[in-house]
């Protein structure tokens, strides 16, 4: 079995798809002969050719028109946003028109794409080329939202994103591009979009995270270990439809629950997790819930690791929330 990063991962689920269905397409900006400004469409327009892999001018409003339209038509588009902060030119038709079909028809119609973008900070991008918006589009009825975190999960979600009859927003971590190697599994396979998955068990807390802050909870949850907590650390993977089932089973057996996002606080998408958990869990909850999560400012460029939600701030939150007494 090869191992793959994340880059190599989504390239090969393109690949896969683009071989099995002719529908397939590709389009964006520089996503042909460039391969992407990440390189993740790299060598699909030598394979495929210029009617399948489409470079496009600079309108992201076009690109999703343009790809509404084709999936109208019975085509399976894979539009990429170069950076999630450039999407929002596009938002109109994704919100208004992508998201709304189905309703609006009477369920006669549906609007078949993957809307590929990376997300997030890490890479020194600054406040145009780090931001997380995925709650923008949580909002939105008719919508899917998913985030992985791993190229075993990047490859099989993005598969199954491709296969469902419905707009999903599939946003690539771009700090784990090349950071994280794994084994992925050659030709098809898919994972069930709306399923989180319990990457460590634990017993004192719960710690919910998605995309590259996964990895952060993951290291903030070794080194409480060593104090004396037990941290269950859960992989979102598909921030909507959420797998609440998962979340709350968690928060039975550990009674605390700690939510680590990029995106600032105020109306991220943490707040309607923590909602969410009251709602189904209140009974179960022995300490407040915490969201630890990014500033309410514009993302900063010199000051971009005291933005991210690190280690450095998930460890006493999962401490002072596992040790909270009433």
């Amino acid at each position: 079995m090869p191992e793959m990063n994340l880059v190599q991962a989504v390239n090969d689920a393109l690949r896969t798809e683009m071989r099995n269905d002719p529908d397939v397409v590709v389009l964006g900006e520089d996503v042909g002969k460039v391969g992407g400004v990440f390189r993740v469409t790299q060598g699909l327009y030598d394979e495929f050719g210029e009617d399948r892999v489409i470079d496009t001018p600079l309108a992201e409003g076009g690109i999703i028109g343009t790809a509404i339209g084709m999936a109208l038509y019975g085509m399976k588009p894979v539009p990429e946003i170069q950076f999630a902060d450039f999407i929002f030119p596009a938002f109109d038709q994704i919100v208004s028109e992508a998201a709304k079909f189905r309703y609006r028809s009477g369920g006669e119609y549906t609007c078949p794409m993957v809307i590929r973008t990376p997300v997030g900070g890490g890479i020194r991008g600054g406040h145009y080329h780090s931001q997380s918006p995925e709650s923008l589009f949580i909002h939105t009825a008719g919508l899917k939202v998913v985030c992985p975190s791993n190229p075993y999960d990047a490859k099989g979600l993005l598969i199954a994103a491709i296969r469902d009859p419905d707009p999903v927003l599939f946003f690539e971590p771009k700090r784990v591009y090349r950071a994280v190697k794994m084994e992925v599994p050659e030709g098809e396979y898919t994972l069930p979009i709306g399923k989180a998955k319990v990457v460590r068990e634990g017993d004192d807390v719960t710690v919910i995270a998605w995309g590259a802050m996964l990895f952060e909870a993951l290291a903030s949850a070794e080194e409480v270990a060593g104090q004396g907590v037990s941290a269950e650390v859960i992989d979102l993977r598909t921030l909507w439809p959420v797998d609440i089932d998962t979340i709350v089973e968690s928060v039975k057996k550990t009674g605390r629950v700690v939510i680590v996002h990029e995106a600032p606080k105020a109306c991220g998408f943490g707040a309607e997790l923590l909602s969410l958990v009251t709602e189904k869990a209140f009974v179960h909850l022995e300490a407040p819930p915490v969201r630890v999560t990014g500033w309410d400012t514009p993302f900063p460029y010199t000051l971009e690791m005291e933005y991210l939600p690190l280690q450095h701030r998930i460890t006493p939150a999962l401490l002072d929330t596992a040790r909270y007494v009433p």
